[in-house]
This record gives structure tokens, sequence and C-alpha cells, in this order.
């Protein structure tokens, strides 16, 4: 999708899967679902990840869109930290435009606003709406494009920052999308986006993180190899712990700022932990199996001892993770997810697993408790112990961990 090779490796294989956020409510649960395969391969040449079949837009973000970013504490609380960082590091002056693409329900720009920069979020399905009444974020809703990339700099200006955090890897049109990018970026302005770090999926066995809505997968190589193409370059580099592991990129056009030693440092690393060989991602292939084998031993034996094995937290992922392992709702009855999510009282697509307000679980105190969102596991496990909860915990990446 960079270069136009045709040099490409299969990383994993995870099947056909139903799209991971399609969830299901109590009309639409005897209706059929439509399943895509699920196959991340690998371009050595450029150092991109991508999935080899691309769902549309408009299934994989319905206007009904369940995922609602503000509502995690932790998250929540990174996102806000994440702009005071940014207006501080490179001294963005007060009443600047900040433009966050792909920005839910506004709480990153709620950051940037406490900082008396002037905001505006593009987002394409109804929490554009959330954004503009309980965050009053001025919010386009709609996917970004290089004609509104046109329309946002005639009405605002251009661009001192722009973010994306956790879609630049989402978005099929990525030509599109850079020239959209070129078009609002400031002379001087910066770019930064965070996406799942390539080589974190290799280390922390994380198949989870691949599903539809990922397009791509990015390592630092592939990034640097696609910027120059639209007279932009990644001059600054962070690794970060959000999502289980990503990679934040500053990007802007050539030679406007100097580039940092992590980059080339960064770049190092990649290629000596072998991030484009097929050997490398068998070993991984090897890992995934051998995690999901003990999962499976785990669940099928808490059945027959007639133990209850129950899930908390509904990410995207944990749909992925589910479906991958086949887990039904005879092995897990539910998933318990935050009071207020969009995601109460729906199915998960493909298993049918219900899921529910999480209080029920300190009500019934199942005997297992599986962390979906195993990268918050420490959080979670910390404020469930607090609640009073005596189940077992379950981590099920990066590796099979029960925790007493």
């Amino acid at each position: 999708q960079i270069t136009g090779s045709k040099n490409l490796f299969e990383a994993i294989d995870l099947g056909h899967q139903p799209p991971c956020d399609a969830l299901l409510t109590s009309k639409t649960i005897h209706e059929s679902e439509v399943y895509y395969p699920l196959r991340l391969m690998i371009c050595p040449d450029s150092g991109l990840a991508q999935l080899d079949y691309i769902v549309e837009g408009a299934i994989i973000y319905p206007k009904n869109y369940p995922y609602r970013s503000g509502i995690s504490a932790p998250l929540r609380d990174y996102q806000r930290a994440f702009a005071d960082d940014i207006v501080k590091k490179f001294n963005i002056h007060p009443e600047s435009l900040c433009v966050d693409i792909g920005s839910n329900d506004g709480t990153l720009l709620t950051g940037f606003r406490r900082n008396n920069m002037r905001t505006l979020g593009v987002e394409p399905t109804n929490m554009a709406k959330l954004a503009r009444k309980e965050n009053r974020i001025e919010t386009i809703q709609s996917f970004f494009t290089e004609a509104l990339a046109k329309d946002i700099v005639n009405q605002y200006g251009r661009a001192k920052v722009i973010t994306m955090t956790n879609v630049f890897a989402h978005m099929a049109t990525l030509g599109e999308v850079m020239r959209g990018l070129v078009q609002l970026l400031d002379k001087d302005g910066i770019f930064i986006t965070e996406s799942q770090y390539l080589l974190d999926v290799l280390e922390s066995n994380q198949f989870d993180g691949i599903y539809h809505e990922h397009v791509r997968t990015y390592s630092l190589k592939s990034l640097v190899k696609l910027f120059p193409y639209y007279g932009m370059e990644v001059f600054d580099v962070q690794r970060a712990s959000r999502y289980g592991g990503n990679i934040r990129a500053y990007v802007a056009r050539k030679g406007v700022y100097p580039i940092s030693l992590r980059v080339g440092e960064l770049l190092k690393l990649e290629e000596r932990k072998g991030l484009f060989e097929p050997e490398t991602w068998a070993k991984f292939r090897e890992r995934v199996l051998k995690n999901r084998d003990r999962f499976i031993e785990l669940a099928h034996k808490a059945k027959n001892k007639g133990q209850r094995f129950v899930a908390d937290s509904c990410p995207g992922r944990g749909a992925v993770l589910v479906n991958y392992y086949g887990i039904d709702k005879t092995l897990m009855p539910y998933i318990a997810q935050l009071p207020g999510s969009e995601k109460v009282g729906k199915y998960l697509p493909g298993t049918h697993i219900p899921i529910l307000s999480n209080e029920i679980i300190l009500k019934e105190q199942p005997d297992y408790v599986v962390v979906l969102a195993w990268h918050y596991g420490d959080y979670i496990i910390k404020n469930w112990r607090a609640k009073g909860l005596k189940s077992k915990f379950v981590l099920p990446l990066p590796e099979f961990k029960i925790i007493e």
C-alpha cells in the first residue's frame, strides 16, 4: 500500500471473522452475519504490515459505531496528558488551530482546549454529536478527505497541530488522506500519529490487535518510507504503552525540524529484531497457538467442573481473540463492560456472547474473570480487588497467565 511492491509474506491468518465492532442487538442476533478474511501480510521492502482484504469504511464505521474513548479513565487521562505534552514540547502558541482526525467524543481535544487552543474534530460516526453536546468540541461529522481539508483551511485556516491517535492505520484511502494532510498542515505545523506498533505486536504476541479496522500496522521503517512521497518526513519518534505498545511519530514538512537520533536508533532495532523476516513471524505464530491452547484448556476445564468462566472489558480486540479461540457462550456466559458503555445490552459478533453491565461480576463472584483489555490488566485487577472481588483473573496475553 506504500510502494506497490508485490513482495509480501503472510504473518498470520486469523480465519474469517465478522467486524469486531459489528455488535448485535436482540433484534439482529437471529440475522445472518458477514465474515471477512483476516490475514496480516508483511512487505519487507517498505516494512509495512497490512491486511490483504479491505472491508468498506461505511461497514466498519457505521453511524452508530459503539466505541467511545472518554469512557475509559486511563485512556482519558492519557489523551489529556498527550495534549499537554505536545503544547509544552513544541511551545504551541495560544489560539493555534489543533485538528484531531477520527476525534471520537472529543476527549483528546479537551486537552488542547484547556491549553487555550482552537480545536476542531473530524469524526464520521455519531460520536461527533456526543463531542459537540457533552464536551462542547466543534466537530465535523465526516470522513477526512482532501476536499474536506480544503474546506477547513478556507473556514479556519491551517493547522499548527494535526493528531490521529489509533486512526492513521485505519484509513483505507491512504493517498487521499496524505494529500489532505499536506493541504491542512501549516508550513511549520506538526502532524502526530499514534498507532499500534508492529514490533510490539511481535514481542507481545498481539494477534488480537489485528482486525478489520486496522488496515495497516506500522513499523517505523514504513512511516519513514511513506512520508517523503508527500514532501514530509518523520523527525522524531517515541514508543508508548497504550494499546499494549504503540508508536508515536512526529511528522513535518521536509527540513523544518532536525531529525532526532531516536529515529535512526529505532530503525536499527527493528532490523536487529528480524521484524521483516518470515522466520520471525513463524515463531510468533507458534507462540500464539501455545497461548490459545492453554486458554481453551482452562475454559473447558472450568465448564466441566461447573465453574463460572466470564470476561471483563469488551474492546474490539476482545472479539478477535474470542472468535479466533472459538469461545462461545456455553464456555463464557457473558462479557462485562463499564456501565454507560454503548456496548452494554448487545452481543459479541460471531460468538453471540451477551455484554452485560459489570456490576454483575461483583455480585456473582465468578471463579475466573478473563481480562480481555489485558493491556490495562494491572489497572483493572487493582480496581476489582479494591471493590472486594475474590475471583481468579486470567490474562490471555502477552503470555497466558492466571492471577490468584
